[in-house]
This record gives structure tokens, C-alpha cells and sequence, in this order.
């Protein structure tokens, strides 16, 4: 399944999504980005190798209810959420392969390591409570 495109005609299907998906990939992006636009195709292929996880794209402009105050210092910025932690936070280069990477570097774990990960430093701490998707998309009805 390629990735799920965040906007208000998908509202439903996320919803059924997000309940039965418990990791997030989320690309951070712009329409006018072009390299968002050159990284989209291997996001959406990296998304089809893993349908157990729930692939996001997020334009920041149209979206901008949900993305809100997030910090963006450039493109792409990827979320990976897994439960209720959020476990990476930042720009990355527009490289499938180091998404995926730190994808399966981050499989398997149990709810205690997923807290000790995130507890690790005081920016990690702030991105539970700043850059949780899940909470963003459930105050804003999305």
C-alpha cells in the first residue's frame, strides 16, 4: 500500500488506519519542495515493502491545523511514532535506504525500551509532548 496522503478527504480511512497501525512513518513536506516531490515515489515504495506500518505524507502547508508550531528546519522531515512515543524527529537526507534502516533498527521493541529511548535526552522528551502525531491529529479532528 503506498503512502497515505494526509487531507481532510481521508478523514475515514485514517481514522481505521491509525487504529490499526501502532507505528507511523511521516514524511514532513511541501508541495513546492522538489525534493519531496523526487523523494515521494521511493516513500510510497518503502510503504509497500512495510504495509504492517502506517506511511504518512504531510503536506505542511495544506495541513498546517496539524503541523502547527512544529519546528521544520528543511526537507524532508520525518516522524517515526511508534504507540504514543515518538522515537526520531528531524531532517533526513531524501534516502529510502536510511529510512529504512532506522526503521528496522527500531522494530521489535517493547514498550520499555521504546521509553527508555525516548526518555535518553531532554529533546527527545519534548518531542512527546511537541511532535506527537497522534495527538495533533486527534485535537484538530483530522
Amino acid at each position: 500500500m503506498p503512502s497515505l496522503d494526509l487531507n481532510h478527504t481521508c478523514a475515514t480511512s485514517l481514522d481505521q488506519e491509525l487504529a490499526r497501525h501502532q507505528t507511523i512513518i511521516a514524511c514532513l513536506c511541501a508541495a513546492w519542495c522538489d525534493v519531496c516531490v523526487a523523494f515521494r515515489p521511493k516513500f510510497d515504495a518503502l510503504a509497500d515493502q512495510h504495509p504492517e506500518l502506517l506511511f504518512l505524507w504531510v503536506d505542511i502547508e495544506d495541513q498546517a491545523e496539524v503541523v502547527g508550531d512544529l519546528d521544520i528546519d528543511n526537507f524532508p522531515t520525518m516522524l517515526i511514532q511508534q504507540h504514543n512515543y515518538v522515537t526520531f524527529y528531524g531532517t533526513m537526507q531524501p534516502d529510502s535506504m536510511q529510512l529504512h534502516r532506522l526503521i528496522k533498527a527500531q522494530e521489535g521493541q517493547t514498550s520499555e525500551q521504546l521509553h527508555s529511548q525516548v526518555s535518553a535526552s531532554s529533546l527527545q522528551l519534548q518531542w512527546q509532548t511537541e511532535a506527537n502525531l497522534r495527538k495533533r491529529l486527534s485535537a484538530t479532528g483530522s
